[in-house]
């Protein structure tokens, strides 16, 4: 299975609004996607929650994969491979909220 290895730049890591921005692409992919720190057991990366506990913090860097086996019906590995990129690339380039005034 793909797995796309990226790090957190979010100042505030993956809490809240990174979080929730994380996980609204993720689901958007339609695919079991896992995230997990290197070498670790992943979390569900459809569910804001448990990205939320896992505390995922600035400059930790992680393993994006799909879960279970064989791919999805009607997905090529190519396919996957692009959609865990384009969620690699959200996680380094995604920065904190500003504050509203």
């Amino acid at each position: 299975m793909p797995v796309r290895k990226s790090v957190v730049r979010s100042p505030i890591g993956l809490h809240a609004r990174p979080a929730a921005e994380f996980v609204r692409a993720v689901k958007a992919t339609g695919l079991p996607i896992t995230i997990a720190r290197t070498g670790e057991a992943g979390a569900d990366a459809r569910s804001l929650l448990e990205v939320m506990t896992a505390d995922f913090q600035r400059d930790c860097e992680v393993e994006l994969s799909v879960s279970g086996s064989p791919l999805p019906s009607g997905w090529s590995r190519a396919d996957v491979e692009r959609s865990l990129e384009s969620l690699g690339v959200l996680l380094e380039t995604t920065q904190a909220p500003r504050a509203r005034r």
